[in-house]
C-alpha cells in the first residue's frame, strides 16, 4: 500500500530533517502548549520553523528544546504509517492543513507514542536515523509573538 498516491506532493524532503520537523512540532506543543508550526522551511543544510507563543522562551528553555530533541532521537522511536479515512481519525489529529481536495483516505505518520499527524512526506524508519539535532539559533518577534527556531541535523 506504500505505493498508493493519495494526494499530489511537490516536495522532495530530506527524510532525517523532515522527521525532526515532526519531533520538534510535538516538543514545542508539549513544552509551550502551542500549535504546530505556522511556517516551516525544512532542508538538508539548515531548517527553520516558526511557532506562535505567549512569551519569549529563555536560554534555559532553548537548551531544553535541544536536549529533548536529542533524547527523543536517541530513544530510536519507530516511525510508522497508518491509513485512515477522514471520518475515522484518532483523537487529537486535525486536518486543518490539508488541501481542500484531499482524498478521503489520509496517511498518518506516527513517531512512537510521541507524535501522530497527517503527512505524505518522506521519513526515516526510526528516530536514531535522524542523527544529532543542533539548535543553530532563535528569533523572537514581540509584535507577532512568533518564535523562530533554526536548526540542522547532523549524521
Amino acid at each position: 500500500m506504500e505505493d498508493i498516491i493519495l494526494n499530489e506532493h511537490n516536495k522532495d524532503e530530506f527524510p532525517p530533517a523532515h522527521t525532526a520537523e515532526h519531533l520538534l512540532n510535538q516538543t514545542m506543543i508539549r513544552l509551550f502548549g502551542c500549535e504546530r508550526s505556522f511556517n516551516a522551511h525544512v532542508e538538508r543544510k539548515k531548517s527553520k520553523m516558526s511557532f506562535h507563543l505567549t512569551q519569549k522562551p529563555g536560554r534555559a528553555e532553548e537548551r531544553e528544546i535541544e536536549r529533548r530533541m536529542n533524547e527523543l532521537i536517541a530513544e530510536d522511536l519507530p516511525v510508522t504509517f497508518e491509513y485512515v479515512t477522514q471520518d475515522n481519525l484518532p483523537d487529537g489529529v486535525v486536518l486543518d492543513r490539508l488541501p481542500e481536495n484531499a482524498s478521503d483516505t489520509i496517511r498518518l505518520v506516527r513517531i512512537g507514542d510521541y507524535d501522530v499527524c497527517p503527512c505524505i512526506g518522506k521519513h526515516v524508519r526510526s528516530t536514531a536515523q535522524i542523527g544529532r539535532f543542533e539548535l543553530l539559533g532563535t528569533n523572537w518577534d514581540e509584535m507577532e509573538h512568533s518564535f523562530r527556531v533554526r536548526f540542522k541535523v547532523l549524521p
